[in-house]
């Protein structure tokens, strides 16, 4: 949906800003949690009690989320020019290199210990990912530029309504996709096990920690949108661009991510396994019929290399895995 929200756009439609989506999901992600913690409090005086204690009254346990909240940030915006330079297909693969920059913090961050199992793993996962590039690389022609239309002739009625509304493919640079997902991949794993071990230090809610956390990139997200984009909002808006499908991108980045740390939480790695690789199949097949999306034998051969090796890495994984809000 984030792929596809990024490079096609009704003809007169302002693309939407990316610093705008990262900022409101923040802000969503924020409500979410206190939605939950209202239901788990069952009362009004308990949760405004809990918020006040926890939130209001304990500023230095916000300012710890600053670093993690900071490149939390940075990664959410990567994500955007990832998305608007690469395949769907292809930055899902290329995305799991976060498992091998979390498994290196982890190591160095966390003092944990891989097995020739898990880096086993983490070499199959670069081998893949080497051979997914290769077909991004080998395509990485320049979109033709549209048709020059002669503005004397008459258009006629049927098929001026027929191309109602035409819509607009953006140029796109494979190179820089790439080095936004890498980016993003180092940023995720360092972030992630940073915000692990503040977990597993104190005894604080993980909705309480993923408020305080919101609330430090929202402003990280804030100054970012107003520091790149304030020409852009002065003249269009805040919500410039913004459509149904942008707000379920902004709704499913903030509900993602919240997600993705109650799977960690209350499954395992080797059903989180599983579900990579359902969702690099999925975003593969969605591909081939939205975007026209031709995967050659390399990028299947990677592709599957790729969800092998996530998977080996889940089955060797004897310790609890980084809680990742994002």
């Amino acid at each position: 949906m984030m792929r596809y929200s990024r490079i096609v756009q009704k003809a007169g439609q302002p693309m939407y800003l990316a610093s705008t989506a990262v900022f409101l999901a923040e802000v969503l992600k924020i409500v979410a949690c206190l939605v939950v913690m209202r239901h788990q409090q069952r009362t009004w005086p308990r949760f405004t009690s809990m918020v006040r204690n926890e939130i209001l009254n304990k500023p230095q346990e916000t300012l710890k989320m600053l670093i993690p909240s900071g490149l939390y940030a940075l990664q959410n915006n990567l994500l955007y020019v990832a998305l608007s330079n690469l395949e769907a297909a292809t930055f899902q693969v290329t995305y799991q290199m976060k498992i091998l920059s979390t498994a290196i913090f982890s190591v160095v961050l966390l003092g944990r210990s891989l097995t020739r199992g898990k880096w086993l793993a983490l070499v199959l996962l670069m081998i893949g990912v080497t051979m997914v590039q290769s077909q991004s690389m080998s395509n990485s022609t320049p979109a033709p530029p549209p048709p020059a239309v002669d503005q004397a002739a008459p258009v006629p009625v049927a098929a001026a309504a027929a191309a109602d509304p035409p819509l607009a493919i953006a140029v796109q640079s494979p190179l820089i996709g790439l080095l936004a997902v890498i980016t993003s991949c180092i940023s995720s794993g360092f972030a992630g096990c940073y915000f692990e071990k503040i977990l597993k230090t104190s005894e604080t809610s993980m909705w309480v920690r993923n408020i305080q956390l919101g609330i430090s990139g929202a402003f990280f997200s804030l100054v970012g949108m107003l520091a790149y984009d304030m020409q852009a909002l002065r003249a269009g808006g805040l919500l410039q661009g913004y459509d149904w499908l942008t707000w379920i991108v902004v709704a499913n980045q903030a509900l993602g991510g919240l997600l993705v740390a109650i799977v960690v939480k209350y499954a395992d790695n080797i059903l989180k396994g599983f579900a990579t690789s359902l969702s690099i199949i999925v975003s593969g097949v969605i591909s081939f019929y939205l975007f026209n999306f031709q995967p050659t034998s390399p990028f299947v051969f990677g592709a599957i290399i790729v969800m092998v090796s996530s998977y080996l890495y889940g089955l060797d994984f004897k310790q609890a895995g980084p809680i990742k809000p994002h």
